[in-house]
């Protein structure tokens, strides 16, 4: 049996993503501030294998992460708008803290969730909304220095840094995916900036599915899915990890998209206009 796969934040929508299509696959432990919800998590994910504890704890975070094979990194503070106190304390002691650990347990690999928000300032006015067009060729490759929006954005250009350091000086394998505007079950609608950067459920789950299993060293990746529309390249991806996506979001066109989701007309077409006045909608059942 292969050794576990250690996540934090699985309660968040990343972790949610990875757990709901690719939570048979692997064996799970699972840290969280708060108890992971039978019902957001698979059922062969037993409650001993559910850490109750914050990252900084060191000794509750080793004890957790004693055998396993990986680490995939997503908690922290999510909020584009957190104030420095919290990105600082959450998102990059915290990150800290788990590297830490990770090399002290011997883990193989550090898998963290980085964010377009690392690099949110290349979206200068001379370049949008063209480069969210699809037959503009502006590329960001992952090689080009971090260009923050906001203190979340620097908190994650900082983790990634950490994680060059790691790799640089304890031989721990390291990817960081600079994750896009992950949505549930469709892309966001009459918004160019989040069809360009979407990333669905499945892909997510792909994605992070091949960083546990792919060879690599260091790598900075983009967390999208195959668009039309992008501004992200997930070449890097697609040869360093073998990250094949499946989902585009030109392929979303209206309601006779969303037959099976149980909407009648009228509350799908109520869904749909509030999607268009939120960055990251999700229309659940």
């Amino acid at each position: 049996m292969d050794k576990p796969v250690l996540m934090t934040g699985a309660s968040g929508r990343v972790g949610q993503a990875i757990l709901q299509h690719a939570g048979e696959t692997f064996n799970w432990r699972l840290v969280d501030r708060e108890p992971v919800p039978r019902d957001r998590r698979p059922d062969h994910i037993a409650d001993e294998n559910i850490i109750i504890a914050d990252i900084r704890d060191s000794e509750a975070v080793t004890a957790a992460v004693e055998g396993c094979q990986a680490v995939i990194h997503l908690a922290g503070d999510p909020r584009p708008e957190a104030p420095w106190n919290s990105v600082v304390e959450n998102n990059i002691n915290g990150t800290h803290s788990m590297y830490e650990v990770a090399v002290k347990t011997d883990i193989e690999k550090f898998i963290f969730a980085s964010s377009n928000h690392a690099v949110g300032a290349y979206e200068t006015e001379e370049r949008t909304p063209d480069m969210y067009r699809p037959k503009d060729q502006y590329r960001l490759t992952g090689a080009e220095l971090p260009r923050p929006t906001n203190h979340y954005g620097v908190s994650k250009a900082t983790g990634e840094i950490i994680g060059r350091y790691y790799h640089d000086h304890h031989d721990i394998s390291v990817v960081n995916v600079r994750i896009g505007n992950l949505t549930k079950g469709h892309p966001p609608i009459d918004y160019e900036r989040g069809q360009a950067m979407w990333l669905s459920y499945r892909d997510c789950a792909h994605l992070f599915t091949r960083c546990i299993r792919a060879e690599y060293d260091f790598e900075i990746v983009y967390g999208i899915s195959d668009n039309d529309r992008k501004y992200y390249s997930i070449e890097r991806a697609r040869t360093a990890l073998g990250y094949n996506p499946q989902d585009n979001s030109a392929e979303w066109r209206g309601a006779e998209q969303y037959p099976d989701w149980g909407y009648s007309n009228s509350s799908l077409t109520s869904a749909m206009s509030d999607c268009r006045r939120s960055t990251f909608c999700s229309i659940r059942r």
